[in-house]
């Protein structure tokens, strides 16, 4: 099992600033997604960028549930 991660300052502000486990900063970043609804409606596969997933979106407007996962990745320090 890896151990807590600790979230850059661009993911704080979702996740918080104090180390959790990878699952517990996807569970909030997913929370976050949900009440400000940014799912594509057409394709919920598909999540659409806002002001609070800016910096971690690397400037994409949409990305994928898994390219969104390869971005968060590198926002989450061991």
């Amino acid at each position: 099992m890896a151990g807590p991660v600790t979230p850059t300052p661009e993911t704080a502000h979702i996740a918080g600033s104090k180390p959790l486990s990878r699952g517990d900063a996807m569970r909030r970043l997913w929370e976050s997604i949900r009440k400000h609804d940014l799912q594509d409606p057409e394709n919920r596969r598909v999540i659409r960028d806002e002001a609070n997933l800016r910096t971690i979106f690397d400037g994409n407007e949409k990305l994928s549930m898994f390219e969104m996962t390869a971005c968060v990745s590198r926002h989450l320090r061991k």
